[in-house]
Formats: C-alpha cells, structure tokens, sequence
C-alpha cells in the first residue's frame, strides 16, 4: 500500500469530521516524515501503517489532531502539546503580537529592551512566553502557572529550543503573581496571559473536542467567567512599574466589564484590540507613569 491509499483509506474512516482530508495529510506528514504530496506513492511499511493506523483511531475517536500528533505551531515554534495543556489558538497569537507590540513601545521609551522585565501568568505549554523570548531578545522572561503538570510541558518546550534565546525564560509554579519572587514587586514592565475565562454554567456550551480533552482547570474561571481576569488585574498595580501594561485574552463579551476592572484598579488607557476575525480579544491596559 503507497501513502496516497492509505491516506485515501484515513478520510473515509474519518468521514464525520468536518476536515477530514486536513488531518488525513497531517497523519501522513507525522508518521512518513515527508510532506504528503513527496511521500504520495511511496510504498508504506507495516511499522509505519500500524503506527498511523493506531493515531488514525485516537482521531476517530474524538481526540484533537494537535494531541493526536503531539505538537502545534505559534508562530516561530513549534510545540509539544497535550492533554495538560491547551491547545495554541491563533487568537492568542494575535494576543502575543500585542504584547510584542508593546514591548516595543515600552522599548523606545527605555532607549532599549535590555533591561525590560515580561511575566506571563498561567503560562501552559509557555507559547507566549517562549514567543516573545525567541522574537524580542534582550528581555527578561518570566512564566508562571499553578498547573505542576502545565510547566512540565512548558519545561520540554524550553529543552526543545536548545541554545534559542527562548530558553532564558524562567518557569515557576504558583498562582497568578504570588508564583513571582518578591523583588519584581513594581518592576514589571509588561505581564500578559491568556486566563480561564469562560464561566462554569458554558463549560456545556464547548465543543466537545474542547471540553472532553483540553484541561478544564486551564478553561473553566468560575461562576462569573471574570475571576482570573480579576486577580490578575487587582494584581498588576502593584507589580508593575510606572507606565507598565497588561495584556489579557478575554472572550469578546466580556470586554466592557475588563475594561470597567480595569480602571476600578486604578490602570489608565484602557482599550480592548479585536482579533483577527473582528471580535472583541485583548484587553490592554497601563499603570500611570
């Protein structure tokens, strides 16, 4: 059997799910370790067929293709991932631009980014953290998460970029800023995340690939959906410097009570950016200079 068969044979068996051929060819590029289209009439050894077979069925069965194969892009990276982490959305992506974008702001204001001090609470498999690490060298990366688990996988992802600047960033276990030692106390120049934030009566609203497979420690805030943002934002006055930001993914119908928390805790210039398909994503928010 050649690899275009087999990856014939894969879309029928994957027939109910809506991209079907998509995860077909990522199968085939995981376990030939070649584009689909270069290993299309190569013939398919009975390792590699059982192999894929067996990650064939772990997709027929529900599971994520991102956990299925272990990895997932955001933007420089490439990372692992599963079932302890969340799965890298391209939202969080445009998060991580704004942060990058701010970083630069705060950059030409300093006459450099060395020097400048990031800390991304909740980090999970520590994509925002390690992005903004590898593009913006010079900066002092900080990452926390209360999930033991979590940080092992931000660990791995950190040990898979070798001698990247990535690799600077420091991981350390706790919730929100209380994982940060003492003496980053109004020295922060910039803290983002992408919190829980959906409210415990949604969690039945998810699709099922979300709320069967991704961590719901990671997704579920609480009665209100706003807990998380909440202690990160009554947090961050005294965390950070004079004119530092916060940046925070949220879900679009939150926005005008972000914004609301935000000036209560006294952060100036409040404004909430739209993601890229136009729906209300990312609060940002400074401290007075």
């Amino acid at each position: 059997m050649t690899w275009d068969e087999l990856r014939a044979a894969a879309i029928v068996r994957l027939g109910a799910e809506a991209d079907a051929e998509v995860s077909a060819r990522w199968l085939v590029e995981e376990v030939a370790g070649d584009r689909w289209w270069h290993a299309g009439a190569s013939p398919v050894t009975e390792r590699a067929r059982a192999r894929f077979d067996a990650l064939v069925e772990r997709r027929v069965g529900g599971e994520p293709l991102q956990y299925v194969i272990g990895r997932w892009g955001f933007r420089t990276l490439d990372l692992l991932v599963d079932r302890r982490v969340l799965i890298p959305r391209p939202e969080t992506e445009q998060v991580t631009a704004v942060a990058l974008a701010e970083l630069d702001r705060l950059a030409g204001d300093h006459g450099s980014r060395a020097g400048l001090i990031a800390v991304d609470l909740g980090t999970g498999s520590g994509a925002i953290a390690l992005a903004i690490a590898a593009e913006r060298t010079g900066v002092e990366v900080w990452a926390t998460d209360i999930s033991a688990p979590a940080l092992e996988v931000a660990a791995a992802n950190q040990t898979g970029l070798g001698g990247r600047p990535a690799t600077r960033v420091r991981l350390l276990l706790g919730g929100w800023w209380s994982a940060l030692p003492d003496d980053l106390r109004g020295r922060v120049d910039l803290v983002v995340s992408n919190p829980p934030y959906i409210a415990s009566g949604e969690m039945t609203q998810l699709e099922a690939q979300v709320s069967r497979w991704e961590p719901r420690l990671a997704l579920e805030a609480g009665p209100t959906g706003l807990e998380a943002l909440e202690a990160i934002l009554n947090g961050a006055p005294a965390w950070l410097r004079p004119g530092g930001v916060v940046v925070l993914e949220i879900a679009p119908h939150q926005a005008e009570s972000a914004l609301a928390m935000a000036r209560k805790v006294g952060l100036t210039e409040a404004e909430v950016h739209p993601d890229l398909a136009g729906r209300e994503r990312t609060l940002v928010a400074r401290r007075a200079p």
